[in-house]
């Protein structure tokens, strides 16, 4: 059985990650029951708040502003809008509300308050708040945990040395900088990656090094599939095969024993043997809903019913942590700074991210 470590070395986990699939199902089978409930998976909903338009460069993300894909940019969405989508998930199962909004980082000003004030109104439903909202200094996490968040996602997405091939518009400190902000307040941390994106192994590796060095580790873990979105850089790489996927569940669940590992992006490709292997695997939280911000995902009726084949049971909420108290806003300890903080901009160029960029250039003049 595994105990908490810290200092896994990238050459210790390649051991995990290769050995013979049914030693590594076993390993991970046993280390997923010492620590959590087999039988129970958590279901949370991801709402995208604010879509499309952002300034980024993921090559990955339909929402990059740079990109010509068929997302539609909208405005942020109301908190009427909000507190009606969370009670609809919560009426289907769902425990967590993540709202992500495509921006680089979190602003100060009206766009923030309003987030806050959905924060106060998901957590008074008795449901658990996450938020991705790009990078955060330390006063803004503050004020999102008086609001009553959860939880804050802010994933490495892949290895550092890695990451240089996806991303060239900001660096991997300002990520591990985000988490340790939110460190500095009771929020939890969700941070992972995607699996699919050109990586080697070694590379699946060393973001599991990233994330299990992190003291405490991440309370949740996604692993994402890439969808390869038309109009992306990576719009012609091939789907991961479960058993990638299956390896990568197992592997995380063994490096970071406490962890949720939450089974994310990707799942439409997966059968339910599939989906089936990966909670014996140690996954034991999923994202229900139509979509997963702007990219297809089961519907929640499948879900369901998945679940009963499999005598699943939805994770009842506040299981991990207790719930956090909510500050209304005139109460608040924590004021908006105004502040301007120097996020990283590396500067390098990436070859495919480039040629998709002047692909939609192209695209969009010719629509004009």
């Amino acid at each position: 059985m595994a105990d908490i470590r810290f200092n896994w070395t990238k050459e210790e986990i390649l051991e995990v990650y290769n050995q013979p699939l049914m030693d590594l199902l076993y390993q991970a089978a046993s280390v997923h029951r010492k620590y959590h409930d087999p039988n129970t998976v958590q279901v949370s909903t991801l709402l995208s708040i604010k879509t499309g338009g952002c300034p980024e460069d993921c090559g990955y993300c339909p929402q990059a502003a740079r990109y010509h894909t068929d997302v539609e940019g909208n405005d942020l969405m109301t908190v009427q809008q909000v507190k009606a989508q969370a009670l609809r998930a919560k009426s289907s199962g769902s425990s967590r509300v993540c709202m992500g909004a495509a921006w680089r980082n979190v602003k100060d000003g009206p766009e923030f308050d309003q987030v806050l004030e959905m924060v106060r109104t998901i957590n008074k439903l008795d449901m658990e708040v996450c938020c991705t909202l790009g990078m955060i200094t330390e006063n803004q996490a503050k004020r999102l945990a008086e609001a009553g968040l959860y939880a804050y996602n802010h994933n490495l997405d892949t290895s550092e040395e890695y990451y240089k091939e996806v991303i060239s518009t900001r660096g991997y400190e300002d990520r591990l900088e985000t988490i340790d902000n939110v460190r500095k307040t009771n929020v939890t941390v969700c941070s992972g990656g995607i699996i699919g994106m050109g990586e080697s192994a070694e590379d699946r590796a060393g973001m599991l090094v990233a994330l299990a060095s992190l003291n405490p580790q991440p309370e949740s873990v996604p692993i994402n599939a890439l969808v390869a979105v038309e109009g992306t850089p990576m719009e012609d790489q091939k789907p991961v095969e479960i058993w990638e996927m299956i390896r990568m569940v197992a592997t995380t669940r063994i490096v970071m024993p406490e962890t949720q590992v939450r089974l994310s992006a990707g799942r439409t490709e997966m059968s339910r043997e599939g989906q089936a292997m990966c909670f014996f695997a140690g996954a034991n939280s999923i994202f229900a809903g139509d979509k997963l911000l702007t990219t297809p995902n089961p519907d929640v009726n499948e879900d369901m019913d998945m679940f009963r084949q499999l005598g699943l049971n939805p994770q009842k909420p506040f299981i991990k942590k207790m719930q956090p108290q909510t500050v209304e806003a005139e109460n608040s300890q924590f004021q908006a700074l105004g502040e301007k903080p120097k996020w990283t901009r590396p500067g390098h160029k990436i070859d495919r991210n480039e040629e998709a960029k002047s692909k939609a250039k192209e695209l969009k003049n010719a629509d004009k």
